[in-house]
């Protein structure tokens, strides 16, 4: 019985023992040559003392503060000189700075001084460099925008007639002078003309060169002109592109015309706002839309005497109406210059009578 139940005991042993080594591991094996063919891992860099980790951290501080300092120097120094220079005169300041870095010494000059004058001309060369720049992008900036702000020429008219060198400029605004443009949500836009404005430009157009100058665009004034005035009474137009643009307003600049300045009459219900030359301005009451309006028509009697007489300057004729409506003023004066010529006659018929 004790022997049968070694026999089991050790049947049971050797079974487990065989079970356990037979089976060969199932895990993956990475090979020694994979092993080798990788790279070493990378030295860890070595830690900097503290001292050294912080001296280097203030020099890149202090390199990075110089920096924004020297270039808010610069962006300040270029604010500075476009507020307070012209561009003329940056160029003259700064001519003979800039021509310093070309600083040479002659050939018998010692070496002392050839290396002096190496490191002078190549520690200026960066600032004359950025002066030119400086120049160059602000001369063409003030360029494009001499291009929007002035007129597109210095002679917005050509040369008068040498017959014609005694006649006067009549210059006329559009809008709210001659005509009116109204909006309404039935209709949309229209545009009415000024009650007179026909006999006006038909009648002054015997004594004047007539010249419109608005401040529209041309796809805008064009079309209107010619709609308005189909007889050509008006010479020449101009437009948006023929004014100054100063503090977001288009000015007309009366010194531009290619005229005698003493010769022009400029009318318009803004001519004291909307013009450099308010001594040539003859201001009118804004129209818009008033069927009753005979402003044009008012002004007629002044500017034929004024065409017809030929003053020297017509300025100083305009000064003398200043705070008056002229209209109504050249129509008193003339009441009163009648009144004198007629007593006058008179006093002279009776004298002659009586002598």
């Amino acid at each position: 019985m004790s022997a049968l139940i070694r026999y089991r005991t050790f049947s049971t042993i050797s079974q487990y023992n065989r079970r356990f080594y037979s089976e060969p591991p199932k895990e993956r094996f990475i090979s020694s040559s994979t092993i080798l063919n990788q790279p070493p891992p990378p030295p860890e860099s070595p830690e900097l003392p503290p001292q050294e980790a912080g001296a280097e951290k203030k020099s890149w501080s202090f390199l990075k503060y110089s920096l924004v300092a020297a270039l808010t120097a610069g962006v300040s120094a270029s604010i500075y000189a476009t507020y307070a220079y012209s561009l003329d005169e940056v160029d003259r300041k700064t001519k003979a700075f800039r021509a310093s870095a070309n600083y040479t010494v002659g050939d018998n000059a010692s070496s002392l001084e050839k290396f002096q004058a190496l490191l002078r001309s190549a520690a200026m060369t960066v600032p004359s460099k950025l002066a030119d720049l400086y120049i160059d992008l602000r001369r063409l900036t003030e360029d494009q925008v001499r291009g929007f702000v002035e007129p597109t020429s210095d002679k917005l008219l050509p040369d008068l007639h040498p017959l014609e060198q005694h006649v006067f400029t009549l210059v006329l605004d559009l809008n709210e002078t001659l005509i009116f443009s109204d909006w309404k949500r039935d209709r949309g836009w229209r545009t009415f003309k000024r009650p007179g404005v026909d006999a006006f430009l038909e009648h002054l157009a015997q004594f004047y060169e007539i010249v419109v100058y608005s401040d529209k665009l041309n796809m805008y004034v064009d079309p209107v002109v010619d709609t308005l005035d189909p007889k050509h009474c008006i010479r020449y137009r101009l437009s948006r592109g023929a004014t100054r643009y100063v503090d977001s307003k288009h000015y007309r600049d009366l010194s531009k015309l290619n005229r005698d300045p003493a010769k022009v009459i400029y009318i318009s219900g803004h001519a004291l706002d909307s013009s450099f030359q308010p001594e040539n301005a003859v201001p009118i009451k804004p129209w818009q839309g008033e069927a009753e309006d005979t402003a044009l028509l008012d002004l007629i009697p002044f500017l034929e005497y004024v065409a017809k007489h030929r003053p020297a300057d017509i300025r100083t004729v305009l000064a003398s109406y200043q705070g008056h409506d002229i209209a109504k003023e050249f129509i008193e004066r003339s009441k009163e210059h009648q009144k004198s010529v007629i007593f006058f006659i008179t006093y002279f018929i009776v004298d002659f009578q009586l002598a």
